[in-house]
């Protein structure tokens, strides 16, 4: 059975370091076998991959590109959180906010770029709820931010903490 990390690894993408927080939040939090990720700009090399309302000020094309690298920062801070994204189980759900104009409707196109990601990686438990909303400006001009919650298998009794419920990184 191929794992979680071969897959990335079969598809070509090497997880980036993990963006600093921009606000009084953390990446990630852990509670039982959830693993909620803070919603994730689509950040590359340390630059913002897409800016402004799609579709005047970025294409359709880019803001799907950009949701896809937002999936990819996601894992990056599930990965720091637990170590590995092979004790992700699955996706449960997908938030996407897209920077939109006031008569743009095609918001779930732009989160298939995120959300057909991780189905790629992840096969059937990759297929999750999901949210896709339009918003007039986002954190930096970004014009896509997805936030994830994953199912994680359990820790082992040994390797838990005074707080096993709970973990933010």
């Amino acid at each position: 059975m191929t794992s979680n990390s071969q897959r990335l690894a079969q598809l070509g993408i090497e997880l980036p370091k993990v963006t600093a927080a921009v606000g009084a939040y953390v990446s990630g939090r852990k509670v039982g076998n959830l693993l909620f990720i803070s919603g994730q700009l689509p950040m590359k090399d340390g630059v913002l991959l897409a800016t402004g309302q799609v579709p005047s000020r970025c294409s359709v094309t880019q803001a799907i590109e950009a949701a896809r690298q937002c999936a990819i920062n996601a894992l990056a801070a599930a990965q720091a959180a637990m170590g590995s994204i092979d004790r992700i189980k699955g996706v449960i759900r997908v938030g996407a906010f897209v920077s939109s104009d006031a008569s743009f409707t095609e918001q779930p196109k732009i989160a298939n770029g995120a959300s057909e990601f991780v189905v790629q990686v992840f096969g059937e438990p990759g297929r999750h709820a999901r949210a896709a909303v339009g918003a007039n400006t986002l954190p930096l001009d970004a014009a896509v931010e997805v936030e994830f919650l994953f199912e994680i298998e359990s820790e082992p009794e040994s390797n838990k903490g005074p707080r096993p419920d709970e973990k933010s990184i």
